[in-house]
């Protein structure tokens, strides 16, 4: 068996998000656990009584009400003073955070029955899914890229007309020949995230959390933002061979190699062995649980994605069981 790279960068928005299946996202919500109250009319219903155009109900007028809300039909009849009640929209924030960084850029495969982009490629085609759920609910979509460079954000966006400037957006990718690209500590990202977002609504974290200097400061200060009114949603994407490295051995990765860290450049010799992979799984899945258990606490959701699933099976059923969408 061999492994053939598959890393292709997206060209096209069919590339992202191909039209068959944004015709299924077109019945599609994102949800949220929390109630929020927003700052600008959207499609969301709030509980909240505003100024909208939907009535919901009256009550009896007491001094200082807005006199053009009285019901004047009633007060014929009954004599007495009431005012319309409307339900007041509510705004909802899609914030996207796409993890850009040199570790993202690998993984993609062709082995046997198991084919995946990189993750970079995966996580951007997620991206697109979800910002597009979120513009033609007529949500605002904040989204940005962190661990690659300075930082990129788009400005909030709003409805069908700006899919074209999220697509431009995912569609850019960092010069690979750039030496000089410094990779932003994990803490310091969710940090800017945590102060610089605005609003509430839903943000989603795309990154395989494989930073150098670990995550879990960096997770404290994304609790923040959940603490603030953003229902958060951390969504580890890893490639089939970080899954299962008896894929890489099937391929041939046997024996005394030497493996090169893509973010620290540090090189090591290994000797692949059964043993040496058991020992890996191992500590992935101390490394999966702490990062599970870290979102726990602070009440973040957290999803492992598999980069050989296809987007839409992960939007449209795993998403929807874990009532991300629906």
């Amino acid at each position: 068996m061999r492994i053939t790279q598959t890393s292709d960068h997206p060209r096209t928005l069919d590339d992202l998000l191909p039209a068959s299946l944004a015709a299924r996202l077109d019945r599609l919500d994102l949800l949220s656990r929390k109630v929020f109250a927003g700052k600008m009319p959207g499609e969301r219903r709030s509980k909240r009584r505003g100024q909208s155009v939907e009535f919901d109900d009256y009550r009896e007028y007491t001094p200082g009400d807005d006199l053009r809300h009285i019901d004047w039909s009633i007060f014929a009849r009954l004599d007495r003073f009431f005012v319309k009640l409307f339900r007041e929209d509510e705004d909802l924030v899609v914030h996207i955070v796409l993890d850009d960084s040199p570790s993202m850029h690998g993984g993609a495969i062709t082995a046997g029955d198991k084919a995946a982009p990189t993750k970079a490629v995966y996580a951007r085609r997620l991206a697109m899914a979800i910002g597009y759920i979120g513009l033609v609910n007529q949500n605002r979509v904040v989204i940005e890229r962190i661990g690659s460079g300075p930082a990129r954000r788009l400005a909030p966006m709003r409805g069908r007309r700006s899919l074209e400037r999220l697509t431009t957006f995912l569609l850019e990718r960092p010069d690979p020949d750039d030496r000089n690209v410094t990779v932003e500590p994990f803490a310091n990202a969710m940090t800017r995230v945590a102060r610089t977002k605005a609003g509430h609504g839903v943000l989603c974290l795309l990154s395989d959390f494989m930073f150098p200097e670990g995550v879990d400061q960096g997770l404290r200060y994304l609790g923040a933002a959940g603490s603030a009114g953003f229902d958060v949603s951390c969504m580890q994407v890893l490639s089939p061979g970080e899954l299962d490295p008896a894929i890489e051995m099937d391929a041939g990765l046997r024996g005394d190699i030497r493996l090169t860290d893509i973010e620290s450049g540090r090189a090591s010799e290994v000797t692949v062995s059964a043993a040496l992979l058991d020992q890996y799984r191992k500590r992935l899945d101390a490394h999966i649980g702490a990062i599970a258990e870290a979102c726990r606490v602070r009440g973040m959701r957290h999803l492992v994605l598999d980069a050989s699933v296809p987007v839409d099976r992960v939007v449209l059923d795993g998403l929807r069981r874990r009532q991300i969408v629906g």
